[in-house]
């Protein structure tokens, strides 16, 4: 079932204690280097004695450190080894950044590369030489995240997952909406329809700052990459996305290609 539908499929069940460990994990982000157990609980929405037993696990496993002068949990270093072994598990990131440098040096654009992390997209790689205001003060490197319905990069992956993971992120993303579901799934329409329809689909994730061209490739992996390219708004709109979106898709070009190589 999980080759049919490209969705990870297990009859026998999880376990729930490690699947509400591995939330606390993901509440870690830049700038929250150290987070309490009553922070923890806010922000996974897990009761508070059940925090408290999770954090016990996870310093005694070696995951999490307690800072007694702040009295709160920081990750502890095993999380960059598994970074380090995520990294050298695929080739794509390292062949992908000197040519996402090349278009980004000589257009002084935004070039980013992302997988998806439930409801996110995060960067593997990224270079940033727009002249914008944002660009020169939104910190974006390997490991930030965006959120997939609002970004070009998410909407093109989401474009190209299978029909089954397309269909459970979409649940998710529902789910984290609320009320605004009905907006955000117009947008996420329109930019999975072009997507699937062009190769590519734009964004504007800062109005009135960055425009976004972003699609989707396989690497040798088998995983679904997106990559984007964005850009001040220009005069001559449109004619500034077509452009860039070629550059875009020749890019994945370069890029499948020079992976190509590497493996033969």
């Amino acid at each position: 079932m999980t080759q049919r539908t490209g969705s990870f499929t297990r009859q026998t069940d999880g376990s729930q204690s490690l699947e509400r460990g591995l939330r606390l994990l993901r509440a870690f982000r830049v700038g929250s280097s150290s987070l309490s157990n009553a922070e923890l609980a806010a922000r996974t929405g897990l009761p508070r004695p059940t925090v408290s037993r999770l954090t016990r696990s996870l310093v005694d496993g070696g995951f999490l450190l307690y800072d007694t002068t702040e009295r709160a949990y920081r990750l502890a270093v095993v999380v960059v080894s598994l970074a380090d072994a995520f990294h050298h598990a695929t080739v794509v990131p390292a062949i992908a950044l000197p040519l996402m440098r090349e278009i980004a040096d000589a257009e002084k654009v935004n070039v980013g590369l992302a997988v998806p992390d439930q409801t996110a997209m995060v960067y593997l790689a990224a270079v940033r030489h727009s002249v914008d205001s944002v660009s020169r003060t939104r910190r974006v490197e390997p490991g930030t995240r965006v959120p997939i319905e609002q970004t070009s990069i998410g909407m093109a992956w989401l474009a190209a997952a299978p029909p089954a993971v397309r269909g459970a992120i979409l649940e998710r993303i529902a789910e984290k909406a609320g009320d605004a579901w009905p907006a955000v799934e117009r947008e996420l329409g329109r930019g999975i329809a072009q997507a699937q329809s062009l190769g590519y689909c734009t964004a504007d994730y800062q109005p009135g700052h960055l425009t976004a061209v972003g699609a989707a490739f396989r690497g040798p992996d088998q995983l679904w990459y997106g990559l984007n390219i964005s850009f001040p708004p220009k005069p001559g709109g449109k004619r500034a996305v077509s452009r860039y979106a070629t550059l875009l898709l020749g890019l994945i070009g370069k890029i499948q290609s020079a992976c190509g190589s590497a493996g033969a």
